[in-house]
Parts: structure tokens; C-alpha cells; sequence
């Protein structure tokens, strides 16, 4: 039967991905079979995870997804002895209004699951007061168990011992703490962690968090505070409708944000994907029904992807004839133009009016709950999608037909509607899921 553990903290940016992959790979070279999965829509710390453990991850999202959709998806984990679920931001951080079965919240996750939450904390320019945050987010809300806390970030032994006092005298168990290491900080760029598959020491750069969390940190305790965990009935699936036969999937450093799970469901319905690298001046399969452009990094290969002429051509001879789909900034390169973040306009494909600007950078965050006024690949005009949006670019014209009434999470209506125009379409969120 296998154990699982949520991975939490009070904020972003205090070690969470760190320590998660540091556990992973620690418990793995044990010998220990380990499934990892991501709370929230985050695109980028999937692929750490499957670099660490070498199973895949996915993501589980409590806005987006109902109940049945999550157990399907951390089904995958029933044959694992540990399963670690990774959240995002703070424990309790979610948006305002419940979504499908929560509000985005990693605490949604423990408690659905009935996991304990390992809390990394870092108490750098505190010392007791870390204890006093640790105790109000375990007695925040019930039904989310507090297993203990890794300190990370730690000035000296001096501030750990005040902090691990404090922390004893309102009982929560300390399972480590670790000193300032700037050896294993992961790589960011203006969207989050640098990608995995961009990192060519990214396997290194895990053994060394594993070795330094290990030397600090009490494995076996913390092994020991996760709840065995009975998998339910997953026979429901995903409520995922794969938007062809045979799909060309663009896939590079340029094209790389889809979600594990949308890919997985597509091929369990039996769909076929061809993958292509428009920066390695690819063109679509010939032989595909749909072309599907995820999000990724175009900004920074804007000059490339506008000299290379097959990639171009070729996408738009697809079209002619074929749906094609963009993402966030696989939709960027269906529009006219883009002008990167030092002011230089590169023309794209063209397939769809769109122009965006990173030099007039503005940031779009949060989810997505669109009802398409047309179809695009997959689903039907009047089908609500669920997604999520993260990017800096600024909107300079958006002259198409638009393809949905986009409302973000608190219900108001946003400008970023998508747009369709012939056998193309796009959307600046990503797809999560397809309401029931």
C-alpha cells in the first residue's frame, strides 16, 4: 500500500520543488518506488519530478478538476511505495470562488487525498515568529493534517536551535533543517523554473539536493508521518476529448507547456501524436488530421521562428486544409507578429491577425473558465473548458472573430477571448480540463 505526503509551504519560493525532488530521489536510490504529482496548474515542475523519480507526473487541480478526475489521475501511484504531491504558492492559497471541487488550494489536495503536509519553512529574518506561522496553518482548517516542518535557508545553528524550540513548544516535529546552499538553487527565468529538458545537469544537480537533504534531513521520519493510502476506483477516466486522429504536436524549448495529462488522455482515446520542432525549421506531418501548438518560450526564439521558412509554409499549407490549435504562445505564433521584449517585430505565421508585445510587458495570471463561441479541435461551440493563463505579453490588436466568452475565476469577463479565423484557433490559456 503505498504512503502519501504533500509537499507544502507558507509561500512560493521557499524550496518547495527542492525538497520534493531531493525526497524523490533520495527515497528512490533506496530502492523505493516514488510517484510525484503537482497541486495547481504549473506546467514546468511535472517534468523535474519525472527527472527525478524516472515515472511521469501530472498535474491534479481542484478548481479545474472534479473528484473523479483527480483519483483517476493519482491512480498512477498505486503501485508506488511513496507518493509525493508537490503544491503550489502557500498551503491555503487558492482563488475566491470554488471551482470544481475547490478553489486551487493545496490544502483541497490533502485533504481530498487524506495526505499529512510536510511544511517547508523558511524562517530566514525570524526565528520564533516561524513557529507561531507553522502552528496557525496546522490549526487553519480541518481535515488538513500538519506532519511536521523542514527548516530551509537556516543562518546558523544558533537560529535553528530558537527556531526548532519554539517549534517543539507547540508540538510540531521538526524533521530537519537546512543551511543556505546556493549549489542546488534551480535555474528561473520570468515564467518560473528554467525547463527541465533545458538543464543538461539537471540529473547531477538532483543527487546533490538528495545528498545535502539527506545529510540534514531525517528521511525515515519523514517516511514514516505518511498516511497509508487506499486507492479508490478510477474506472471514471478523464474527461478529455483528444482533438483529432492523428495529431502533430509541436514540441521543442519554443513549444513545450502541455499539460502530461491532456497527452495521456489523448492516446488512451486512441489518438495517434506525431511530434515536430518548428525550431529546427520542421513542418506539421503531412499525414496528420490537427496541428496542435502548445505554449512555451517563442519571445526568446522569435527571430528563429520567423526566418524558418518550411516550418512557416509548411503550417500554413496545413491549415489550408486542416483545424490547427495554439496555445498561449503557440497562439502568439498563429498572429501576425511579435515584438520581443527589446522592441523587435518578427513576423509569424500570420494564420490569425493576433499581434502581441513582450516589450510592453504585462503579466496575465490565473485561471480560465471559457465558453467557446465557435468550435476548435475537440470540442464543440457552447463546450466550457477549463484552463489556466501565464504569460507577460501585451496585446496589441486582436481583429478575429473571437472564439470564446473568457471569464476569469471570480467571474469577470476578460479581453483575452481567443481568436478563430478559417481552420485556426487559439487561446492564451491552456487547457485543463472540459467541464462534465
Amino acid at each position: 500500500m503505498p504512503a502519501g505526503l504533500v509537499i507544502s509551504a507558507p509561500a512560493s519560493g521557499v524550496g518547495k520543488t527542492t525538497l520534493t525532488l531531493a525526497l524523490a530521489r533520495a527515497w528512490r536510490s533506496r530502492g523505493l518506488k516514488v510517484q510525484c504529482f503537482k497541486s495547481g496548474p504549473d506546467y514546468i515542475d511535472p517534468a523535474f519530478h519525472a527527472a527525478a523519480t524516472s515515472r511521469a507526473s501530472v498535474n491534479v487541480d481542484s478548481w479545474a478538476m472534479d473528484r473523479a478526475t483527480i483519483a483517476h489521475l493519482v491512480s498512477r501511484g498505486s503501485d508506488a511505495d511513496v507518493v509525493l504531491a508537490e503544491g503550489s504558492m502557500g498551503l491555503f492559497d487558492g482563488v475566491a470562488a470554488r471551482g470544481v471541487s475547490g478553489t486551487g488550494a493545496t490544502a483541497d489536495i490533502a485533504e481530498m487525498l487524506g495526505w499529512p503536509v510536510v511544511l517547508v519553512i523558511d524562517p530566514s529574518g525570524q526565528a520564533q515568529t516561524a513557529a507561531a506561522i507553522a502552528a496557525g496553518l496546522r490549526d487553519y482548517r480541518a481535515g488538513v493534517r500538519l506532519a511536521g516542518v523542514v527548516l530551509n535557508r537556516v543562518a546558523s545553528p544558533r537560529h535553528e536551535d530558537l527556531v526548532r524550540r519554539a517549534l517543539n513548544e507547540v508540538g510540531i516535529a521538526v524533521f530537519g533543517a537546512l543551511p543556505r546552499h546556493a549549489e542546488i538553487s534551480l535555474p528561473k527565468r520570468h515564467l518560473g523554473l528554467v525547463q527541465a529538458e533545458e538543464q543538461a545537469e539537471i540529473g547531477k544537480l538532483i543527487d546533490e539536493a538528495a545528498r545535502f537533504v539527506a545529510e540534514h534531513v531525517d528521511l525515515d521520519a519523514v517516511l514514516r508521518s505518511a498516511a497509508d493510502w487506499s486507492v479508490r476506483s478510477a474506472t471514471d477516466g478523464l474527461n478529455v476529448t483528444p482533438p483529432g486522429q492523428r495529431i502533430a504536436l509541436a514540441r521543442d524549448a519554443a513549444f513545450s507547456f502541455v499539460y502530461p495529462h491532456m497527452l495521456e488522455a489523448w492516446r488512451a482515446a486512441g489518438a495517434e501524436i506525431s511530434t515536430f520542432s518548428p525550431l529546427a525549421d520542421e513542418a506539421p506531418d503531412a499525414d496528420a488530421d490537427v496541428c496542435w501548438l502548445p505554449g512555451g518560450y517563442p519571445e526568446l526564439h522569435a527571430g528563429k521562428i520567423a526566418a524558418n521558412a518550411r516550418f512557416r509554409g509548411g503550417l500554413r499549407s496545413f491549415a489550408e486544409t486542416r483545424p490547427v490549435h495554439g496555445e498561449c504562445g503557440g497562439y502568439m505564433v498563429l498572429g501576425a507578429a511579435l515584438t520581443d521584449a527589446d522592441g523587435v517585430r518578427h513576423e509569424m505565421t500570420g494564420l490569425l491577425g493576433l499581434e502581441t508585445s513582450f516589450a510592453k510587458r504585462r503579466m496575465h495570471l490565473g485561471y480560465r473558465l471559457a465558453t467557446l463561441s465557435g468550435p476548435m479541435p475537440g470540442h464543440q461551440a457552447g463546450a466550457r473548458l477549463r484552463g489556466h493563463e501565464f504569460h507577460y505579453s501585451t496585446i496589441l490588436a486582436q481583429p478575429d472573430a473571437p472564439l470564446a466568452v473568457v471569464h476569469d475565476a471570480a467571474g469577470a469577463v476578460i479581453a483575452e477571448t481567443g481568436s478563430r479565423r478559417g481552420h485556426a484557433t487559439g487561446t492564451f490559456f491552456h487547457l485543463i480540463a472540459e467541464d462534465r
